[in-house]
Order: C-alpha cells, then structure tokens, then sequence
C-alpha cells in the first residue's frame, strides 16, 4: 500500500493520468466526429433516394394512372434490397407494396415530411424485431396515399460498427496507456531511487559515491553526468580542505612552538633589556611568517573569489615583463645567474595586471630558489608566444626540473618538494599562481626542459577591435610574492 501510495505521488503518474485523458478525450471527439459525419451523409443519401424514388413514381402516375403506379411499385418492390413503397386507398385499403405492419399515424399524416418510424416487412416471420425506416408519405389525387422510404438497417448497423470500435479504442487506449505508465513509472522510479540511495551514501559521509550512469545518453545521464562532475569537485575540494588544514597544523606547528619557546626562555633567561629586546625580535621575526603564511591563503582566496569579467583588462605584456624583468634583473645577478626576455613585439592579452605581475614574480623566485642546474650558472627566462589562439606566458630555468609525477602535487597548498622544508617559504606560491591561472581561463602546466622546467600560463589575446585602451599605469611588479 506504502509503495502504492509512492506512485500515485510521483510526477510520473500525474503526467501519465493527464496524458491518458487527454489522448481519450481527443480520441472520443475525433471518433464521435468521423460517426456524426458519416450518419449525416447515409442519411443525406436515404433522403436523396427516397426523394428519387417519389419524383419517379409521381410522374408514373401523372402519366398512366393508379394502373401503372401499381405495376411499377410491384414490380420494384420484388427486386432485392428494394425501397419500401406502400400504396393505399381513401379508405386505407392496402394496393401494393412490401410493407407488412406500419404505425396507421404515418399514413394519416401525409403531408410529405420525412419521418423515422418502425415497421414489418412483407414476409417477414412475426417473431423478427421490428425494423427502422426513413419514409416520407404524400396524398395523391384521388385520395391515395403513397408511402417510399428506405431501410436504416446498414445504417444502423454501421453506427453499432463505429460505437463498439469507439468503446474498444478507448479501452485499448486506457490499457497501453496504463502498460506505458507502469513501464515509465518503474523506470523513473528506478533511477530516481538510485540518485536518492547515491544522496543518502554521500550525505553520510561517503564523498566517492556516484550515481549510476545507463550509458544511452537520456536526460538522466546528462543529470548524472553533471552532478557526478560536481561531486568529483566537491570531493576535490573536501580533500584539498583537509590537505591544508593537515599541512596549516604542520606548518604553523614549527613556528608557533618556536614562538612559545622563546617566549618561556626570555622570561625564565633573559637578563637586562638586551636580552628581552633579542627575545623581541625573534619572536617578532616568527610572527611575521605567520602573518605572511595567512596573508598568503586570503591572497589565494580573493583570487578564487573574483568574477573574470570584472578584473580583466588590455595588457601590453612586453612592458610588462620588462618591468618586472628589470625590478628582478639586479637579484638574479647578484645570486650568480642571469635575466632574459623572450617576446615578440605588439603582444597583448586580456589580463588582470597585478595578478600576472605576481605570477611572474613568484616564478621568477621560485626559480631563483629551486632552478639552480648543478653545474653552471642559473639561467631564468621570461617567454611569450601566441599558439592556438591564446597567449603563453612562461618562466623556464636551467635547473633540475620537477618530476612528472610531482607535478599536479606541487601545485596544491602547502605542498613543498623539499621534505626537511628547511628553505624559507609558505608552499602556496604556486597555489597562488595556480588560482590566477584560472581566473583566466587557462592553467598553471609545466614541461621538463631536459635540463630546466617551464612554467607557463595562457591569457586570452585582446581583440583588434577592441576599443579599450591598455592600463599604461606602473604595476605592482614588485609585490613580495608567496614563493614555493
């Protein structure tokens, strides 16, 4: 009864009870049309043939007189399926005719109308059910009256013909219909229940369900499809949630620890204002890592939160890498390696300027930090080419490089190569470049040099007809960045 009331519920069994009485009411109203129409015209072709019939027989007897009249209604009422004639005298004496028992108020109201009435037909056996006609009756002079009509039996029967077939059509029509409900219903039903089982599954904390996929790319596929996309997401997101409150636990454990320490040794050691000041400054040093580890997660939270279309705007990228090139130019060279620019002339891309400033930045110190090659000096390179239809904006090193298999991990926050972490750094320099990438449509990919790595982003190119001019303003080039 329970699962009864489940289906009368359903949209499903809604839709499939309109459906039937929609297609039963358009079914009837066709079928009772196609029935009117053709009882209108058998009756138009009885009215035709009895009026036939009257005109032939009047001119008989305008011509030869009752003789002939009866000679002529004798010998076409043998014929078979003849009309009904009868012919009677002022007294109501029957002449001839093929008319056994008829109503007397027929023969009384001879005023030609047409009228339906029932009747016996000469040698008909007694026991038979009385027949229906459509007659019509006129006084002749003389005070005869003639009767002609024609039988309704075909008619009649064909109207039976078509009412059954209406009935049967309507039970045929409820019953598929009914077939086809129970069919979609279950069907439906199914795979509704199985999205609801894959729901309950994962709201009890089971991320990995996913919902069934049928494989003949109906509607619930594609729901399927898009939800089980949403659900690989939100898994993603849940797991990166969990890597980094791991890694903020690891990461922040080390210096908040070295805080607390130094602060219990300077008041259970320090001795005089020099040594409270040295317990100052370390500790100050230590907070500052820690401002710069949190301002670096909301930089990357306010760059995941942008809206593309409300920070982008016409670059000239060569003016661009130039500055950041000759803000950086000094450092590499004192760390023993050198700067260079790779870029066509007239380049330009559709971009947020102080984003990529910054994307460049934490590159370019990523490289200085892990691009060092093991013999030889350390070679840094800013490239920009066209390809494809979008701009490729890289920073290529002559170092090591990043193991293949490393290099999804090293993107995501916190995640840092080095297993000691005794290098300064945060870990989410790379997860910062990684966010603006694809603010800009594109992503962070990196390529193995053999010997060096690539990094490299794609930007939208700026149309010809753009009609925006480029932000010619000085960039925030030298923002300190998150680096790896």
């Amino acid at each position: 009864m329970t699962r009864l009331t489940r289906f009368t519920r359903t949209t499903a069994f809604k839709l499939s009870l309109l459906y039937i009485a929609v297609f039963t009411v358009m079914s009837g109203v066709l079928l009772f049309y196609i029935a009117d129409n053709t009882d209108n015209l058998m009756s138009e072709q009885v009215v035709q043939s009895v009026d036939s019939e009257l005109k032939t027989l009047a001119d008989v007897y305008v011509r030869g007189g009752v003789r002939d009249l009866v000679e002529t209604i004798d010998r076409r009422s043998r014929h078979p399926d003849a009309s009904l004639y009868l012919l009677v005298d002022f007294a109501g004496n029957a002449l001839v005719g093929n008319i056994a028992r008829l109503p007397t108020t027929v023969l009384e109201e001879a005023d030609g109308g047409l009228r339906r009435v029932r009747y016996t037909r000469l040698g008909q056996d007694a026991e038979d059910v009385e027949r229906q006609a459509m007659v019509r009756t006129f006084e002749l002079r003389g005070g005869f009256r003639l009767l002609v009509g024609r039988d309704l039996g075909d008619q009649l029967r064909f109207s039976n013909l078509l009412a059954n077939a209406l009935r049967l059509w309507l039970v045929v029509v409820v019953v598929m219909a009914a077939i086809t409900w129970l069919f979609v219903s279950r069907r439906v039903m199914k795979r509704i229940d199985e999205i609801s089982a894959t729901s309950r599954t994962i709201m009890q904390g089971e991320l990995s369900g996913r919902l069934p996929v049928a494989g003949n790319d109906d509607e619930f596929d594609r729901l399927a499809i898009n939800l089980n996309t949403m659900l690989d997401r939100i898994e993603l997101l849940m797991q990166s949630m969990k890597d980094v409150t791991d890694n903020i636990a690891h990461d922040l454990k080390t210096p908040l620890t070295r805080l607390q320490t130094r602060i219990e040794n300077a008041l259970r050691e320090a001795k005089g204002e020099e040594g409270y000041r040295g317990a100052l400054e370390a500790t100050l040093e230590e907070s500052d890592q820690l401002l710069r580890i949190f301002n670096a997660l909301l930089r990357i939270a306010r760059v995941e939160s942008m809206a593309p279309a409300s920070v982008m705007e016409p670059t000239d990228l060569n003016k661009l890498v130039a500055e950041v090139a000759e803000l950086y130019e000094p450092l590499v060279e004192d760390e023993g390696g050198k700067l260079e620019t790779d870029l066509p002339e007239g380049l330009k891309a559709d971009c947020n300027r102080d984003l990529i400033s910054q994307v460049l930045v934490n590159l370019i110190e990523n490289a200085l930090k892990y691009g060092r090659p093991e013999t030889g000096d350390l070679l840094i390179r800013l490239g920009g080419r066209e390809e494809d239809g979008r701009i490729v904006l890289s920073v290529t090193d002559n170092g090591p490089g990043i193991p293949e298999k490393d290099q999804d991990r090293v993107k995501e926050r916190f995640v840092r190569l080095e297993e000691s972490r005794s290098e300064p750094g945060t870990g989410l320099g790379l997860s910062l470049v990684k966010a603006v990438a694809r603010l800009h449509g594109g992503d962070l990919r990196f390529m193995n040099e053999n010997p060096g790595l690539s990094a490299r982003i794609d930007l939208k190119p700026v149309k010809p007809d753009s009609s925006r001019s480029g932000h010619e303003q000085g960039g925030t080039a030298g923002q300190t960045g998150e680096g790896n």
